[in-house]
Order: C-alpha cells, then structure tokens, then sequence
C-alpha cells in the first residue's frame, strides 16, 4: 500500500499485451507507472549517457548523439555480466522515479490504485513491493503475431528472449489474478474491472507500509 492505494504489479509473457490492459487500467481510476517510460527517460539523463559511452563506445549511440535503445539490446542479449552491469545502473534510477511519481500523486483521492507495468516484475524482485500482482495471459499465436508486427521478432527470437526469464508457469503460479488478453477487448476490459473492485475491496483494511 503507499497512501492508503494498493500496489497492483503486471507480468505476463512477452508480447501478451500488459501495456494495453495498463491502459484499461488507467481507465478505471489507476495510475500506471511503466518501466518503460522510465527507462526512457533514464536514457537521456547525462550520468547514464556517460556512463555508457565509457562502457561501450560510440556502438550504443545513434548518430544524433543520443542512447540506441536497439542498439543496447542487442549489447547485452547474450551477455549476461553486461545485462546485470546494466540493470545496476538503470533500477536505481527507476525506483527513484517511480517513489516520487507516487508521491507526487499519493493524495489524489481520484487516483484508486497504482499499476506498475514494468517487463521484468518478478525477475527484479519488484513483485516483492506490491499488494497484488496480476499476471496477463495470452495465446502464443498472438504474441508470436504482437511481436512480429511491433519488433519484427522471430520465433526462435522470441523463445531466446523468454528463456532469459522466469517461465510464465511460475510467474503464473506467484500471481495473485490472470487476466485473458485475446481478441476480444470488451472481454479484457471487463476482467480488469471485476479484478480492481476485488483488490480493492481485499485490500482497503491492509496497514500501509509504505
């Protein structure tokens, strides 16, 4: 809890839509905190861009001199010690953001929960730090289909990226709800409802840690 809101984390496999139910969340009265918008925003902070240009060189910067988000990617894909070398640097930043963005809308009274959307909830521990955590689902087929069309990934591409995390079994298993995410939105927009009145009702008497 943190202002009396409950802390509602999303996980799910890649490409099953989290940004899209965030959003149907956003729409029932939550405030969504997405990693990343953050780590955009961390991207163009001057300490990060130094210190990756004295990691990395000129490789990981676009010729407009600002940080290649692709290019980092693919930097540290297969590389773990330069994945963790990373996160080391970008999840400080991100917590940071992320306390004062809840702080600086804590006493909203219309503001019902905090959502935050962040790719890798359980792998950083992040689940830890919420109430509830919901996992959303969704068929291979259309994540498969999400990820051809938005990052031109491959099969193969996105069974070695998901192999780089928990299995969505045990994610699945560590969430409190599941939300379906197919085709039909009106479906998914009803399960957020019904899933934010329940967390909110399970958790209006929690004492807030926060």
């Amino acid at each position: 809890m943190y202002a009396g809101k409950p802390i509602i984390g999303l996980t799910g496999g890649i490409g099953a839509g989290k940004t899209f139910i965030a959003q149907m969340f956003a729409d029932a009265g939550c405030m969504v905190i997405s990693s990343d918008e953050i780590i955009r925003q961390a991207y163009k902070d001057s300490i990060i861009k130094q210190t990756l240009k004295k990691w990395w060189g000129a490789m990981v910067f676009s010729p407009d001199g600002e940080i290649d988000r692709s290019a980092v990617a693919r930097k540290v894909f297969s590389r773990p010690e330069d994945r963790k070398k990373l996160e080391q640097l970008l999840h400080p930043y991100a917590n940071t953001v992320r306390e004062r963005m809840m702080q600086q809308a804590g006493e909203d009274a219309k503001i019902k929960a905090f959502v935050w959307d962040t790719p890798l909830l359980m792998e950083t521990g992040l689940n830890r730090l919420c109430d509830k955590v919901v996992f959303v689902d969704a068929p291979i087929e259309d994540r498969l289909a999400r990820v051809k069309e938005g990052r031109n990934w491959s099969e193969a591409e996105l069974a070695e990226r998901e192999n780089l995390q928990l299995p969505l079994d045990k994610k699945k298993e560590i969430s409190d709800y599941c939300i379906s995410n197919t085709a039909n939105a009106d479906y998914a927009r009803g399960q957020v409802r019904d899933t934010l009145t329940r967390i909110l009702a399970e958790t209006q008497h929690q004492p807030a840690p926060h």
